[in-house]
């Protein structure tokens, strides 16, 4: 080869691969700096952080609390369990019955709380809860406790239980004759795709049995459509279960078809621009609420550095850009409103933003108390095929899709949403969630609370504004105060509109008592060492002597260098410190 050709050769190679690079530090920037933002280094950094459980003296004295103090908290958590024990006796032998056959409540019973005190944490805590009947904003447990429901039933509880009740009676009542005829569509199916239409705006439905699988429905066909392969979503925002778009912890598949790029970027939307091989943005429209951060959980109360709020405006201008890029681009805008549809208003999240979407995914609610996922869309975008290509189609199907009894209740529900007095009470509605938290916020305040309650719409979170290591045991104390949390705990309160006034109030005073006694028991004692800073510095410590123990001794946090023994790699009795105090 001559040197002349070398030469070319060699400047084109270095053009080239000049030109990636650009094209990779152009995505890197555009994603969020934290492991949130950079999905295949979250997965590696979660491999290799180490389960380590504190002992007795590390689980009530991790924030370097005096022996007063201490002995305060070991009597109020003995006590707040032997009141639990007594008032839930019933309750809690049914759920031991089930603790190690159901997956799902060993996974929660594991994280209601951060790691290294889940296994010194009487099991009466750890356990779910179970619930015989329910009535307006109230459940009953298995022992004839009623508690104000402030779990929200995972979103589908937006109008009170005896809302739904109801559409489940009428639902099945009106399709009873035919029974779970599969195939055959009962005729209702017409009139809740009119519905449907009606409030998306949009031109055609398919239904599905989950919003998990109404989201998937959507990529395929953003993909199918477009001949492109790529899905953005944004920082923290869920979207389901699917590997195809939770790339991040929680999917073990390498997920390289997904960008995971910032929210409220311009970076992001110069992806946007830029890039030639993005099918579908997708857009949660409760990431508003916490934008590049996960939905807030007590599992990851580690110090008191939890954030949210909210800006309509602010999200609503992102939106519209977001929109325009889009249109610009042929990039389909998928809205996935199967938490917040039929909750932020009637219109869902395209009415509340003023933005309208390409295609929008509904669940939870919409089925009236029973499963449902539906997708909605344009014309050109529901089309599962292709006249001129026979063969080349977008398959998906359910065999319970579309279940009469299903139809029925989403028909009573879209009939009775559609009633003059449940639409002033749309119209009432975000004034009225804001007044009252304002009053919830009054209230803390001057009971010198260190607690604030940030919303969005019905949607509650429980902020903490004083440094603590404590925080995920309020938890425990709002329940014993007749207050139902889902398992995440104080991230977030989802209350249904079937609330009144006076039942708010109730709740406030609940929450407060909860409080005072959370206070009293020493769980948020303060000292001008412990801040937020020291704390997560003193857990970093605590991991990596827990991973190398030969760092014991050699390196020490800034709260209780001297508590190196207290922390060890796993207890062999999970109940160490409940046979203790029992």
């Amino acid at each position: 080869m001559s040197a002349i050709s070398l030469y070319a050769l060699t400047v084109v190679a270095g053009s080239y691969i000049t030109y990636k690079a650009l094209i990779r530090l152009q995505l890197s920037r555009a994603k969020h700096p934290s492991l949130r933002g950079h999905s295949n280094w979250s997965r590696r950094v979660a491999r290799l952080i180490p389960f380590f459980s504190y002992d007795e003296t590390g689980f009530f004295a991790c924030d370097g609390a005096p022996p007063a103090i201490v002995q305060q908290r070991r009597n109020a958590i003995h006590q707040l369990r032997t009141r639990t024990e007594q008032q839930c006796a019933k309750t809690l032998a049914h759920c031991r019955t089930i603790q190690n056959s159901v997956s799902d409540v060993q996974f929660t019973s594991r994280y209601r709380v951060p790691f290294p005190f889940s296994e010194q944490l009487p099991e009466c805590f750890r356990l779910g809860s179970m619930a015989d009947e329910t009535r307006g904003s109230q459940i009953k447990d298995l022992d004839g406790n009623w508690r104000y429901d402030l779990s929200g039933s995972y979103g589908v509880n937006v109008f009170g239980y005896d809302f739904y009740k109801q559409c489940m009676d009428e639902g099945i009542a009106k399709t009873r004759a035919l029974g779970p005829v599969l195939g055959a569509y009962h005729p209702l199916i017409a009139e809740n795709v009119e519905a449907i239409r009606q409030i998306s705006g949009l031109d055609e439905v398919s239904f599905h049995m989950s919003g998990t699988e109404a989201v998937m429905q959507a990529v395929r066909l953003a993909r199918y459509h477009t001949g492109k392969t790529h899905v953005v979503r944004f920082c923290g925002a869920y979207h389901g279960w699917w590997d195809g778009v939770q790339p991040g912890i929680g999917n073990t598949r390498k997920a390289r078809d997904v960008y995971t790029l910032a929210d409220l970027s311009e970076q992001s939307l110069r992806i946007l621009k830029s890039r030639d091989n993005i099918a579908c943005v997708l857009i949660n429209p409760l990431q508003a609420f916490h934008p590049n951060s996960d939905a807030p959980s007590d599992t990851a109360l580690i110090a008191s550095d939890r954030a949210n709020g909210f800006s309509k405006g602010e999200y609503s201008e992102w939106l519209q850009r977001l929109k325009a890029v889009c249109d610009q681009r042929g990039i389909v805008l998928i809205f996935d409103e199967v938490f917040a549809c039929f909750r932020l208003a009637y219109g869902g999240a395209q009415e509340f933003y003023g933005v309208r979407a390409d295609m929008v995914t509904y669940g939870k609610t919409l089925g009236g108390g029973l499963p449902i996922g539906a997708l909605a869309g344009t014309h050109r975008l529901m089309r599962r095929f292709k006249d001129d290509q026979p063969v080349n189609v977008s398959f998906a199907r359910g065999t319970f899709n579309s279940h009469p009894y299903v139809m029925g209740a989403m028909n009573a529900f879209l009939e009775r949403v559609r009633q003059p007095e449940m639409q002033q009470q749309y119209r009432e509605s975000e004034n009225l969630w804001n007044r009252r938290v304002d009053e919830f916020n009054q209230r803390l305040r001057s009971e010198k609370l260190p607690l604030e309650i940030t919303n969005l719409h019905s949607i509650l979170s429980v902020l903490y504004t004083q440094p603590g290591r404590y925080n995920w045991m309020f938890q425990f104390y709002l329940r014993e105060a007749g207050l139902e949390l889902s398992w995440t705990g104080t991230g977030r309160l989802i209350m249904s509109y079937s609330f009144t006034d006076a039942e708010f109030d109730e709740v406030i005073e609940r929450f407060v008592s909860a409080a005072h006694r959370m206070q009293e028991d020493g769980w948020w004692w303060q000292s001008p060492a412990l801040t937020n800073k020291a704390i997560k510095r003193q857990f970093l410590v605590d991991m990596l002597t827990a991973r190398f123990p030969a760092l014991a001794g050699r390196i020490h946090g800034p709260l209780i260098a001297s508590r190196r023994k207290s922390i060890t790699g796993r207890v062999s009795d999970r109940d160490q410190y409940s046979s203790k105090v029992g």
